[in-house]
């Protein structure tokens, strides 16, 4: 591995002289008949090129923006100069989820947002992509690390297979530490698999993490509710010494609008995990890619809204509209999923509220009324509060909705384990350093304690409860 750059040998005037290598991807007409990755890798010369644009800032805004602060400049000193191993390696000694983040992470409000050339007007190097090309590198050569320390006896549960589970399993399993995870859908990823569409990560990406977490020597236990079917103490009494809790937060937002029991109207995660999931990785219900129409409503303006949006237009939908209540500016959605959902055609009605769902005699929507709303002061989030706007009720001829309203957290938890506090309808407490929960050798982290997040928030959280699980479990020798 090449050292860090001398900083006074970095030419930073010829550097920000060179061009941004745009991230190839397919165009819209062709990417909205297939389930493809949208965005394609850089080939070898393209990376080496765009990672030559980063001057190597001292002070490295990239990443102290970065949730898990990965060494950056030197990760892409790597990269440039052909070490494209190593490049992966720098961005694993921060982040186990390399190949994921690159792909599915807000860059632009976090290390690209804080590039030196977003304050020139220029396009930031292309942080993430960079990333995921180094981490599909490692993969393609079979290369990444699985030594483990010696067996210490030690035996940890973790419950959630998503990426704060996994990132804990993984690590503590490098630690010597035998460690099961439980999870209660047939396979695992959590919102990897369940949540996040093929066309923006290829799901063979996550049957990877998957194997390599087996490499490390993690069993997997699928089809389990923890709270159901075991509880947490149950999970004790079978000489677990530690658990960690990374269930997520799966709840769907109850939108208390009439007809929302109408067929044709669905609630995100099922809709994206019946479009997006392979068969054989959905549960029996779930099973059969749903008929939608021609004429599809997606009600919110997260993430999930431009997920659900950009799957109907996939499905053949004609018209795809998104409806959300406050204007774009106050949307809390990844602009540029914004982006590529307008280039497919997708549709926003800003300033409007759902108030009914109607159907025709058998029972299936077919029109939705809505009222048009202004902002007014903003309320607890920060954001101008939306009121409706008197005499402004419409309707729209719809053949289906899509509710992607946000989600709560499982109250399970806190219900089924004695101790364990919890606040916000079942949002677990921790320690914000440790993940340490109020029963001694419970731990948290995860959408089940930020509520719904970013992958690479899951991964910080999963990380520092890993360090401090080991810590307690060395600590009872």
């Amino acid at each position: 591995m090449l050292p860090r750059p001398d900083a006074k040998t970095i030419d930073r005037k010829r550097r920000m002289s060179l061009p941004h290598q745009p991230v190839p991807k397919q165009g819209a007409a062709a990417r909205i008949g297939n389930f493809e990755e949208v965005y394609r890798p850089y080939d070898a010369e393209a990376a080496i090129t765009e990672a030559m644009r980063c001057i190597q800032c001292p002070a490295a805004p990239c990443a102290k923006a970065c949730p898990l602060h990965s060494d950056i400049p030197l990760a892409l000193w790597q990269l440039e100069n052909g070490l494209f191993e190593h490049s992966a390696i720098v961005f694993r000694r921060t982040n186990t989820m390399s190949e994921v983040c690159g792909r599915v992470c807000p860059q632009t409000a976090q290390c690209e947002g804080a590039c030196i050339y977003v304050k020139k007007g220029k396009p930031p190097v292309a942080i993430g992509r960079l990333e995921a090309f180094v981490a599909d590198y490692q993969a393609a050569q079979g290369s990444r690390d699985t030594v483990t320390a010696a067996p210490t006896g030690h035996r940890v549960a973790v419950v959630g297979a998503g990426p704060a589970g996994l990132t804990v399993a993984q690590l503590l399993a490098k630690r010597g530490h035998f460690v099961t995870v439980f999870d209660v859908w047939p396979s695992g990823g959590g919102i990897m698999r369940y949540g996040i569409p093929k066309f923006k990560m290829d799901h063979t990406i996550v049957d990877d993490l998957l194997n390599y977490t087996e490499r490390l020597g993690v069993e997997f236990v699928y089809g389990i509710r923890i709270g159901v079917d075991i509880s947490v103490d149950e999970l004790f009494e079978q000489a677990y010494e530690a658990v960690f809790l990374g269930v997520g937060a799966g709840v769907p937002v109850d939108p208390k609008i009439p007809g929302s029991d109408l067929d044709g109207v669905y609630n995100a995660t099922p809709f994206l995990i019946r479009c997006n999931v392979d068969d054989d990785f959905r549960p029996p219900g779930l099973r059969g890619t749903p008929d939608i129409g021609k004429k599809v409503a997606v009600i919110g303006g997260g993430d999930t809204a431009m997920d659900c949006a950009r799957t109907a237009v996939r499905l053949g939908a004609e018209r795809v509209v998104c409806v959300y209540r406050r204007t774009e500016a106050e949307m809390p959605g990844n602009e540029r999923d914004r982006a590529l959902a307008r280039e497919e055609g997708v549709e926003f009605e800003w300033l409007t509220q759902p108030i009914r769902f109607t159907g025709d005699e058998e029972g299936h929507i077919n029109e939705m009324g809505c009222v048009r709303m202004e902002l007014r002061e903003p309320d607890d989030s920060g954001r101008r509060r939306p009121v409706p706007v008197e005499g402004s009720e419409f309707t729209m001829t719809v053949d289906s909705v899509i509710l992607a309203l946000g989600y709560w957290p499982d109250p399970l938890m806190g219900e089924s384990t004695p101790g364990l506090e919890t606040r916000d309808w079942g949002l677990i407490n921790v320690a914000a350093q440790t993940g340490e929960t109020s029963r001694p050798g419970i731990f948290a982290g995860g959408d089940a304690v930020a509520g719904p997040d970013l992958v690479i928030t899951a991964v910080a959280q999963g990380r520092r409860a890993a360090e401090a699980m080991h810590a307690f479990l060395i600590a009872r020798h």
